[in-house]
C-alpha cells in the first residue's frame, strides 16, 4: 500500500490563520506552512477510494486491495474492524498517542503496518518535536532498552516518560511510591498519574524494582528512583548509616543491566537543588545522585526534563 500524504495538518492548516500561540508563530516566521490533510493512496486520492464509516473515522480499502484505518478529525479514535490487520494507520498520534497502543494491543496495528500523523496543528510545539515522538512510537516495542529521565519536581518528567511508551500495546506501571490513605495530597498526586495512563496499563505498586526488571519482558514504566531509594534506605536502616543500603543498589543495578525489558525510569535530579540542612538529608541525596550515574552509565538514553522541556544526555 503506497500512501504519500499530501498534507499532514488540522482543517484550519498549521500554522492556523491568525492563531499567534508558539507553535504557530514560530511555523510562520520559518516561513513554513502545512496544508490540511489529504493522501494519494497507490496513485488515487484518499477521498476518492471506497471505504466504511466506522466510530472516529473510515475503513479504507485500497486500489490493490490494501486496508488502512484513517482518523476522521482531530480528536477522533477509529475503532478498527472485527479481526482486520491493516496496511496503514493514519491517526491523531498528535491528540491521542494512547490510540496507537490500543491499535497494537488488539492486534489491528502490527510490526509491518505502516503509521502515520495527521491531523496535526498547534497541540504541538513544532515539526521537530513531532518527529521526536514519531522515533518513541514507531520504535520496537519490546526490549531490552533503558532510559532514564530525570528532571526536578513538577518538571514533566513523568509526563515524558508516559508519552515515550504511550503506542506500546502493554505497559506495567511501577509504584514504587507509599501508599498512605492519610496524605490527601499525596493522594491525588497518584490520582492524576493513574487517570492520564491508558485504562489497558497494568499497575504494580512494589519497591522489590529488582525483581520486576528480573523478570519483566515487556515495557515498563518506573516511578520512581527516589521513591524507592527512600523505601531502600528504611529496609536497611541506612538513613544514619549509607553504607547499609550498597548491596540494594548493587542488587537495582544488576537488574536494569541485564532486563529484557523496555524500561523507562524517572529519578529526580538533585545535583541543582539546596544542600540538604540534615545528614540523612544529605545522605539521601547522596545516595540518589550514586544510583542516577550508575543507572545513566547503563542506559541506551538519559534526557533531563526541565519545565516540560527535554534535553537528550549524551
Amino acid at each position: 500500500m503506497n500512501i504519500e500524504l499530501r498534507g499532514i495538518a488540522a482543517p484550519e492548516g498549521w500554522p492556523a490563520h491568525g492563531c499567534r500561540c508558539a507553535s504557530c508563530t514560530r511555523l510562520r516566521a520559518a516561513g513554513v506552512r502545512h496544508e490540511p490533510f489529504t493522501a494519494v493512496v497507490d496513485g488515487r486520492p484518499l477521498d476518492d477510494l471506497p471505504r466504511t464509516r466506522i466510530p472516529g473515522g473510515h475503513d479504507v480499502h485500497g486500489p490493490c486491495g490494501g486496508r488502512a484505518l484513517v482518523a476522521a478529525a482531530p480528536g477522533a479514535a477509529p475503532e478498527p474492524g472485527d479481526g482486520v490487520e491493516y496496511d496503514a494507520v493514519l491517526l491523531d498520534l498528535v491528540g491521542s498517542p494512547e490510540h496507537l497502543g490500543y491499535l497494537r494491543r488488539v492486534g489491528a496495528a502490527t510490526s509491518k503496518t505502516e503509521v502515520m500523523a495527521v491531523h496535526v496543528d498547534h497541540r504541538i510545539s513544532s515539526p521537530a518535536e513531532l518527529e521526536r515522538r514519531m522515533a518513541f512510537w514507531e520504535a520496537p516495542q519490546e526490549g531490552p532498552h533503558r532510559t532514564l529521565l530525570l528532571g526536578g519536581a513538577r518538571s514533566g518528567k513523568s509526563a515524558e516518560a508516559e508519552l515515550r511508551l504511550a503506542a506500546c500495546p502493554e505497559v506495567l506501571y511501577v509504584a514504587t511510591g507509599p501508599v498512605n490513605d492519610d496524605d490527601a495530597e499525596w493522594n491525588e498526586r497518584v490520582t492524576a498519574h493513574r487517570l492520564r495512563r491508558p485504562a489497558w496499563w497494568r499497575t504494580a505498586e512494589t519497591t522489590d524494582l529488582a525483581g520486576v526488571l528480573e523478570t519483566a519482558t515487556g515495557a515498563v514504566l518506573v516511578d520512581g528512583i527516589g521513591t524507592w531509594l527512600a523505601a531502600a534506605m528504611d529496609e536497611a536502616a541506612a538513613w544514619d548509616d549509607p553504607a547499609l543500603v550498597q548491596p540494594l543498589l548493587d542488587d537495582l543495578v544488576a537488574a536494569w543491566r541485564t532486563t529484557r525489558a523496555r524500561v523507562v525510569a524517572v529519578s529526580d535530579e538533585v545535583g541543582l537543588s539546596l544542600v540538604p540542612a540534615t545528614p540523612s538529608g544529605r545522605a539521601f541525596r547522596d545516595m540518589l545522585g550514586q544510583i542516577n550515574r550508575l543507572l545513566a552509565a547503563e542506559s541506551e538514553d538519559a534526557a533531563l526534563v526541565v519545565a516540560g522541556r527535554v534535553t537528550e544526555l549524551a
